[in-house]
């Protein structure tokens, strides 16, 4: 019994890591998701977008729980924020960005760059 538990067990694994790894991707995508917004009500009143984190009055995951580095560019006319972490301690950062238009991307996949 306990051989085919553990047979079981050394299956399920891969998948269950993957899905753990996509679950952490969710970080990423809420916290762009939240600077966008942020980003189109600084623009309503700035008539620009802001180049800066701080110029913003968004709450992010920050410190020792957050998996992700968010940078942020932004001019008048167009902005992007980028958000990169690592996920499974290898050498390659997962990274997200989205712009203005809401155009939300995994340029860089964590999960599948092993």
């Amino acid at each position: 019994m306990v051989v085919i538990i553990g047979i079981l067990a050394t299956l399920a694994y891969p998948s269950l890591e993957a899905y753990l790894q996509r679950a952490k991707q969710t970080e990423a995508k809420v916290n762009l998701s939240a600077i966008f917004t942020a980003q189109k009500i600084y623009f309503a009143t700035n008539q620009t977008y802001a180049d800066t984190l701080s110029k913003l009055d968004v709450q992010l995951e920050s410190g020792g729980s957050a998996r992700y580095d968010i940078t942020l560019t932004g001019n008048s006319t167009s902005f992007t924020a980028t958000a990169k972490g690592n996920l499974d301690d290898d050498a390659v950062l997962d990274t997200w960005t989205i712009d203005q238009s809401k155009n939300l991307q995994n340029t860089v996949n964590d999960i599948t760059s092993e």
